[in-house]
C-alpha cells in the first residue's frame, strides 16, 4: 500500500459536567464542531469506566463463542440486527472489512436475535443496560444539536424514541481480527474497516486503550457524494479521560441543509510502522431515527422522507457505490490481464 499521508487536526473534546446550567456553551461548542469538523469527543458523559469495561467483557464473551453458536443469530439486512462475520464491502475499498460484529437494537428488530440465557447469561440485560445509558448521552447532545438547528429541545429526542417498536437505534460490537505483520505474497490487503461514512444522526464510538487504527478525514461536501481523500488524522482513544468519540452522520448533515458536516473516517489496514496489528474491539452506537419520524432540515434544502425511507435510500446509495467500484475493478483486470485478482465480495 501507498504511505499514508498524516496531517495534524484538532478533534475538539466537550465536557458535559454540570449539563444543565452549561447547556449553552455546551451547545455552542457542539455546534462549532459539528460544523468545522464532524468529529468530537466528549467527556464528563456519565458512563463510567467500569460500565465501559463490563459491556467490553460481554462483547469478549459474545465473539468467543463458537461461529455455529453465533450464527443462531444471524444478521438481517432488512432488520439490521444479528450477527455477521467477513462480510461488510466498502465502496471505497470492493473488499470485505476482517472483522465480525454483532448488532443490538431495543425493538422489533431483535426478535429472536438474542443468544439464550443459557447459553451467554445475563448478557442480553447487561447489554440493554449499557445501551440505555448510551441513549441517555445521545439525547443531550441531540438537546444541543436541536437548540443549535432552532428546533424545540426535544425535537430529535422524540424521532429517536428507543421505548419504540420502530425504533431502529443500533448498538454494534465489533471484533476485528489479527491482522498479519508479513505481508502477503499475493499483495491482499487486509481491511478492517474501509473509508466511510455513518448514516445515522450520530455515533457514539466507544475504544480500547491500546487498539488504535481509527482515522478520520474530513471534507464531504454534500451527503450523496462518495469523496476519497488521502490526507489522514489518528483519533486515538484517551483512556484517562474515558473518552466517547462521536461523529456526526449523513441524516444529521441533512436534517442541518448540510451545514453539519458527516465526516469521512476507517479502521486502517495495518501495513505501516506503528500501526497495530492485534484483535481490536470496538463499540459503535448509532443514533438512528423511528421508521416513521418525519426528516427534513429547517431549511427544507431536501424533500420530507421518512427514517424507514431515509435508511432504504443510504443502503441503495451505498450498494450503487460498491457496484460502481467492483465494476471499475473488473475494467482493470480485463485491461491488464496480469494484475493481481482482487479479493472476492462475499455477501
Amino acid at each position: 500500500m501507498t504511505p499514508t499521508k498524516y496531517i495534524d487536526r484538532q478533534v475538539p473534546t466537550i465536557s458535559l459536567h454540570d449539563f444543565e446550567s452549561r447547556i449553552d456553551d455546551i451547545t455552542t461548542e457542539l455546534v462549532n464542531a459539528a460544523e468545522n469538523v464532524g468529529f468530537f469527543c466528549v467527556v464528563d458523559h456519565g458512563i463510567s469506566r467500569s460500565a465501559v469495561d463490563r459491556i467490553f467483557d460481554q462483547s469478549a464473551r459474545f465473539f468467543h463463542q463458537n461461529d455455529d453458536v453465533k450464527a443462531r443469530v444471524p444478521f438481517s439486512p432488512q432488520h439490521n440486527a444479528g450477527w455477521e462475520k467477513n462480510a461488510q464491502i466498502r465502496p471505497s475499498t470492493g473488499a470485505v472489512d476482517r472483522k465480525e460484529s454483532y448488532q443490538m437494537q431495543f425493538g422489533e428488530g431483535m426478535n429472536g436475535r438474542w443468544l439464550d440465557e443459557t447459553t451467554l447469561p445475563s448478557f442480553q440485560k447487561e447489554s440493554l443496560d449499557f445501551m440505555r445509558q448510551a441513549q441517555g448521552v445521545s439525547e443531550k447532545l441531540m438537546t444541543c444539536f436541536a437548540r443549535g438547528l432552532g428546533f424545540e429541545e426535544d425535537y430529535f429526542i422524540k424521532a429517536h424514541d428507543i421505548n419504540r417498536e420502530s425504533s431502529q437505534t443500533v448498538c454494534r460490537l465489533l471484533h476485528y481480527f489479527e491482522t498479519p505483520q508479513v505481508p502477503n505474497p499475493t499483495g491482499e490487503v487486509f481491511h478492517r474497516a474501509g473509508a466511510h461514512v455513518d448514516w445515522d444522526l450520530l455515533t457514539l464510538l466507544f475504544q480500547k486503550a491500546g487498539q488504535s487504527g481509527l482515522e478520520i478525514c474530513p471534507g464531504r461536501e454534500v451527503s450523496t457524494s462518495f469523496g476519497y481523500g488521502d490526507s489522514w488524522t489518528k483519533v486515538e482513544p484517551d483512556a484517562s479521560k474515558n473518552a466517547i468519540i462521536c461523529n456526526v452522520g449523513d441524516l444529521l448533515m441533512s436534517w442541518s441543509d448540510d451545514r453539519f458536516k458527516s465526516t469521512f473516517h476507517r479502521v486502517k489496514a495495518p501495513c505501516e510502522p506503528g500501526d497495530y496489528y492485534g484483535e481490536r474491539y470496538s463499540i459503535a452506537f448509532f443514533n438512528q431515527p423511528c421508521k416513521d419520524a418525519k426528516i427534513q432540515g429547517p431549511l427544507k434544502k431536501y424533500p420530507l422522507v421518512t427514517g424507514e425511507e431515509f435508511t432504504r435510500n443510504a443502503m441503495s446509495r451505498n450498494y450503487k457505490a460498491l457496484q460502481d467500484k467492483l465494476r471499475q475493478g473488473q475494467e482493470k483486470q480485463t485491461e491488464v490481464p496480469q494484475a493481481v485478482p482482487a479479493v472476492s465480495a462475499q455477501a
